[in-house]
């Protein structure tokens, strides 16, 4: 599906491909879910190189900006979450063309910062539109870094409810939550660590197609990743103190349950010596008497010892 957004004289034009030899100061061509014959009209008539074009029809690119005679590539990628369970991410990759009066964005998903992009340029053409494609590529940019907190501060929610569950009763499943948590936070800084880079790059004057008062924005981008990867190293170390106090607590309860184990030991191990002396086939210890010192020995023996252990603190 491909929308585009005209600006000709302070008014914006929106509608489909009719509108793509439109006149027009400004242009946003925004392409979803395309097939290659789509994206191979866009790239001959805006003169797009193929090997972007190529790229675009892979939805497995790393963050990357890329200078062409008549246009920059730029791919960063951002995630959202929908689902119950914070594991469950959806990664979105945008991929932009950007000219010097055009600026074409491609995604195969749809993705709701682009819709409220378009949204705010039919309402304020002059402050979105107006300003430059670059300035659309920045709203996009931002709206995909921006969805990165959100999940972040759910997962920093978890982690703390984690550790009071662990501290209050550990479980196996405990552990296998910890490690879900691990893989998706290593997948999230996988997928954006180059990104920071690029942002990096689009921040610095001297580009084409990049106006100058438009770079001052994508360094607001920069300092979004930068936090969100100190909340990614605060979410490592949160789970490095989750796993560290699951096993403590499992090794705790360990030594508490081998802690009482034998304490029933020592207490039964001395009643079968007493029975099996006293139990002997001899005569003499065949009266009353010694019957009732055994009795007495076994009643009085174990009382004994949990007195003592419990002026020892071992109970």
């Amino acid at each position: 599906m491909i929308k585009v957004s005209v600006l000709n004289e302070g008014v914006v034009q929106a509608g489909g491909t009719e509108l793509l030899d439109a006149p027009g100061s400004a242009r946003w061509i925004d392409v979803e879910n395309t097939d290659a014959e789509e994206l191979g009209e866009l790239g001959r008539r805006f003169g797009l190189h193929k090997l972007a074009v190529e790229d675009c029809l892979h939805q497995d690119q790393r963050p990357k900006l890329e200078e062409y005679p008549n246009h920059l590539f730029l791919v960063l990628n951002g995630f959202t979450h929908e689902a119950a369970d914070i594991c469950e991410l959806t990664l979105h990759e945008h991929h932009f063309f950007i000219g010097p009066t055009w600026i074409i964005s491609v995604h195969a998903l749809p993705f709701s910062g682009v819709q409220n992009v378009w949204r705010r340029v039919q309402d304020d053409p002059a402050a979105t539109l107006g300003r430059g494609p670059d300035f659309i590529a920045y709203l996009v940019a931002d709206a995909l870094v921006d969805q990165s907190f959100p999940i972040l501060d759910h997962l920093n929610d978890e982690l703390e409810n984690l550790e009071v569950e662990i501290f209050e009763r550990p479980e196996s499943g405990q552990l296998q939550r910890i490690f879900a948590l691990k893989r998706m936070l290593v997948h999230f800084r996988r997928v954006l660590s180059p990104q920071r880079d690029v942002v990096s790059l689009l921040s610095r004057e001297g580009l084409p197609h990049l106006g100058q008062r438009n770079v001052i924005y994508f360094r607001d981008i920069y300092d979004h990743l930068v936090r969100v990867y100190e909340q990614i190293d605060s979410g490592r170390d949160l789970l490095g103190n989750a796993m560290d106090g699951y096993l403590s607590m499992v090794a705790n309860r360990t030594n508490d349950i081998t802690k009482q184990l034998t304490i029933f030991s020592t207490i039964f191990l001395p009643l079968s010596f007493i029975t099996g002396f006293f139990g002997q086939n001899f005569d003499v210890l065949s009266g009353a008497g010694f019957f009732w010192l055994m009795m007495a020995t076994v009643v009085a023996l174990p009382v004994g010892l949990i007195v003592w252990f419990r002026r020892k603190g071992w109970f």
